[in-house]
């Protein structure tokens, strides 16, 4: 009835005001952000914080709080795709995920009740079969060893990862596109085969 679609109409603007308000609420916090961090083309009021975490990226991180998850994504992961169904989208063109796993566990405390506080996704069977190595793995592995954090990585098949994903707080889209795994084919040359990585945090933060 018109009624009735007049309701459904107020209600939908109704969400898009929420929407914006909370959209309005974000740019505010970033901009504030940024203003802290880069006031007169430099990081003059925050000490100890690495270069390379951008202000939107270091909002995410204090925004997290107990069981919340962060995706690390190769620039190739669907992360626009998967974040139209509510995590953040942040990204970190040019930066590949080592190094920027390097700078957030200086900040970023992993959760130390469970197993294993990082997750990777697992090789398909194909590529288990032809016996792909994945030395990034054991790179990861030291990373979180120097954290203090377990080392144990969880295997996440494929596509039980993208479902993962959708429900994290946030995927930072990185720049890692081109030497996160190698795989030999018969031809001699190099095929790049990228993984991301979901990184688990713990501790909550608030005022």
């Amino acid at each position: 009835s018109k009624q009735s679609a007049q309701i459904r109409c107020n209600s939908t603007e109704t969400e898009r005001g929420r929407a914006a308000a909370r959209h309005t609420d974000c740019c505010w916090a970033r901009l504030n952000i940024c203003s802290l961090l880069y006031d007169r083309g430099a990081m003059v009021m925050l000490k100890g914080i690495p270069a390379i975490l951008s202000p939107e990226l270091l909002l995410v991180l204090a925004q997290m709080g107990h069981g919340d998850e962060i995706v690390l994504a190769d620039a190739n992961f669907p992360a626009f795709s998967v974040c139209r169904c509510g995590p953040v989208h942040v990204r970190a063109d040019g930066l590949g995920i080592p190094e920027l796993l390097t700078a957030i566990l200086k900040l970023f405390p992993l959760d130390s009740y469970v197993k294993s506080p990082a997750a990777v996704m697992d090789l398909v069977e194909d590529d288990k079969t032809k016996g792909l190595q994945t030395p990034v793995w054991s790179e990861y592995e030291l990373l979180l060893s120097s954290a203090g954090s377990p080392t144990i990585l969880e295997k996440v098949e494929r596509f039980a990862f993208y479902e993962r994903a959708k429900k994290a707080f946030a995927v930072v889209a990185t720049g890692s596109n081109i030497t996160t795994l190698f795989q030999y084919n018969d031809s001699g040359s190099t095929v790049p085969f990228k993984t991301p990585h979901i990184w688990r945090e713990t501790a909550l933060y608030g005022n």
